[in-house]
């Protein structure tokens, strides 16, 4: 059995591109993108290379961008599909979701 390579993963915000960055050993391997409006997180596209899928590394993003949210007393509003499904699987950044703005961009669908 092999061992696993050390991982040294983390996530940080490219605010001049609207996005979080996860990188792994130094390496862009991962964004989520958003838009800023006041007080509110747009999150709008979320995408981990292929090569790196099944590794856990779009929660480790999604966890950081939304942990670093919080930090700022900031809220959200997830329109991408990932981090709505990561919100649902993680129900302890809920109170982070503006549910009535969300709710109203739905109804105009």
């Amino acid at each position: 059995m092999t061992a696993e390579p050390d991982i040294d993963a983390t996530v940080r915000d490219d605010p001049q591109n609207h996005r979080y960055l996860l990188e792994v050993n130094g390496e862009v391997v991962g964004v989520t993108v958003y838009h800023l409006r006041g007080n509110r997180y747009f999150f709008v596209h979320t995408e981990v290379d292929p090569e790196h899928e099944g590794e856990g590394l779009g929660s480790t993003l999604a966890r950081g961008a939304l942990d670093d949210v919080r930090a700022m007393g900031m809220k959200i509003v997830p329109l991408c599909p990932f981090i709505t499904s990561f919100i649902e699987r993680n129900p302890e950044y809920a109170e982070l979701v503006d549910q009535p703005l969300l709710e109203r961009i739905n109804q105009r669908d």
